[in-house]
């Protein structure tokens, strides 16, 4: 009798713990992104952090059983957590250290004057010692009102006793005055390496901007976070992603020190947002040394996704690689000029095969369109086809021409655009190339035609990690200035959410665990104030995140 007392007690228990892990949403739309076509349930029910059920109300009462727990949305729309197809996650920790320029709280940055003074006025707020780094994020030299780069003069008439870097939003390129240059060891007889410049003035000497791959000449000599120092970041960085409804990041340029810390234990044990690495090309070597090193499986919430590379640059910065040049020349004023590879095509292909070769995905960073060729040409050299299904994404894409889409069809390339851009830059963009051109920068409706499976990506810190400005320039496409590019490529608010949820999952290998709502899947949702899907598109960048949870969990609530 005892051990039949203590079995109910156990199942008793048991059934009271379930009930406590057991949530039912309801009370408000929920979307599930499960299909072609939008579909929304009245009821969701979760269970040890997937999703039991998805279906009427009634049902899902009858699957959650009694003393559930009940989400009440209050009319609030959910939807399937946002994933993110293209970011700097190591990024967000970086930047809690510096003077960011996007910062609301700053007087507006319109010319150098003004830029000068914002960062004298950092220095002074922030006390920055003598000699000490001062570094500056989010610089646009195209914002400002001189449309040129601050040199290494006016920064030294800010401060020449410390050592100032500021770094172009594009991430390629930076300003460095004497004091930083001093401390990378860079002089007037410095020369760039293959891949990289260095701007000079009127008599040759460096004028402070550094572009591409002379870049990380100076990134080696700045101060670097400690393992402490980011794992102290590291519940920041990842509410910041969630503050936005992501419940899947990506660290889009992972360096050697970011790819040790992120999968230490340490880590692992803090991490709440599935994580996703692309260790960068130069560290290839070493990773095909290591029979320890797995690709595609979680460890926790992280896991190596695929291999970064990069075939070029930026189109604003003007080092974009292109078949067609660029009206305004380089960035050192060389007429002609379209831009210059990261690196040659054999260099390309030799990678591509060796990543392939161990069943290792790539993404590729190619803006221009020559460098898209280049993609193409190293694909093929790789033997990857569509019907091995190896998913290759190619990173921003953003002048393809047309006739790239059936090759990107017939190799199985998924595309991550970046419609952001018709916001930030193509302005800027119309300066250089023709009309025609700009009109079929992140060809989302073009690219679901030929048949492939687009997302659309921040490519944070670049431009700010806002799902619902992502939304809204991919149905809008619309510049500051009120030009609109391409309006035969804006899309409809489901495709604009397909491209944030099920387009990333299956581009990552997660479209059976994630970016829908359905019963088997993780329960990662985000819930809006309102329907993206009713809502006008000029009231989609208005919309709220309300609430982000993840595998059942809430880990991010509006206050």
């Amino acid at each position: 009798m005892k051990s039949i007392i203590t079995a109910v007690a156990l199942a008793l228990a048991a059934t009271s713990a379930a009930a406590q892990d057991t949530i039912l949403y309801r009370g408000g739309p929920i979307v599930t992104m499960d299909g072609d076509t939008p579909q929304t349930v009245e009821a969701v029910v979760t269970r040890d952090g997937h999703i039991l059920f998805a279906g009427s109300e009634k049902q899902a009462r009858r699957q959650a059983g009694k003393d559930v727990a009940v989400h009440d949305l209050k009319g609030a729309t959910m939807l399937p957590g946002f994933v993110d197809a293209h970011s700097h996650f190591a990024v967000a920790m970086q930047m809690a250290g510096g003077l960011d320029l996007r910062d609301g709280g700053l007087p507006p940055v319109t010319d150098i004057a003004s830029l000068q003074r914002t960062i004298g006025d950092y220095i002074v707020r922030q006390a920055i010692p003598k000699d000490g780094w001062v570094i500056v994020w989010q610089y646009d030299n195209e914002s400002l009102a001189e449309k040129r780069h601050i040199t290494r003069a006016e920064l030294d008439a800010v401060a020449a006793d410390r050592k100032i870097v500021v770094l172009h939003q594009s991430l390629h390129g930076l300003v460095a005055n004497s004091a930083a240059l001093a401390a990378a060891k860079l002089d007037n007889a410095s020369q760039p390496p293959p891949g990289g410049m260095m701007l000079r003035d009127a008599d040759g000497r460096l004028n402070g901007v550094l572009l591409e791959k002379s870049t990380f000449l100076m990134l080696a000599a700045m101060p670097q976070l400690s393992p402490e120092q980011k794992l102290a970041r590291l519940d920041a960085a990842q509410q910041r992603y969630f503050a936005e409804g992501y419940t899947h990041a990506q660290d889009g340029a992972t360096m050697p020190a970011d790819l040790a810390f992120f999968t230490s234990p340490a880590a692992r044990d803090h991490l709440k947002i599935d994580l996703a690495l692309l260790p960068l090309y130069t560290g290839l070597d070493a990773l095909l040394a290591r029979p320890d090193v797995r690709f595609g499986q979680y460890d926790g919430h992280v896991k190596l996704q695929g291999i970064k590379v990069i075939l070029d640059g930026s189109v604003q910065a003007r080092t974009g690689y292109f078949t067609r040049d660029y009206a305004r020349g380089g960035p050192d004023g060389a007429h002609p000029w379209h831009g210059a590879p990261a690196m040659d095509q054999a260099a390309f292909d030799l990678l591509a095969k060796k990543a392939t070769d161990r069943h290792w995905q790539l993404f590729v960073h190619a803006n221009g369109d020559a460098a898209i060729d280049m993609a193409i040409r190293g694909f093929d050299a790789a033997g990857i086809k569509a019907a091995d299904d190896r998913r290759p994404v190619v990173i921003h894409s953003q002048f393809q021409r047309r006739e790239q889409l059936v090759d990107y069809k017939r190799i199985g390339v998924a595309p991550s655009y970046f419609s952001n851009h018709a916001w930030y830059w193509a302005d800027v963009h119309r300066t250089n190339f023709p009309k025609d051109v700009v009109d079929f920068i992140s060809p989302l409706r073009s690219a679901r035609a030929a048949g492939l499976i687009p997302s659309n990506h921040s490519d944070f810190s670049v431009t700010p990690l806002d799902t619902r400005f992502m939304l809204w320039t991919s149905m809008a496409r619309v510049s500051p200035t009120g030009v609109v590019s391409g309006p035969d490529e804006r899309l409809g608010a489901y495709e604009a959410l397909q491209a944030l949820t099920t387009a990333p999952a299956w581009q990552a290998f997660e479209e059976d665990r994630k970016g829908r709502i359905r019963a088997g899947l993780l329960a990662d949702f985000v819930i809006l104030d309102r329907n993206p899907l009713t809502t006008p598109v000029d009231g989609i960048r208005s919309i709220k995140v309300l609430e982000t949870v993840k595998e059942g969990r809430s880990v991010w609530k509006a206050k």
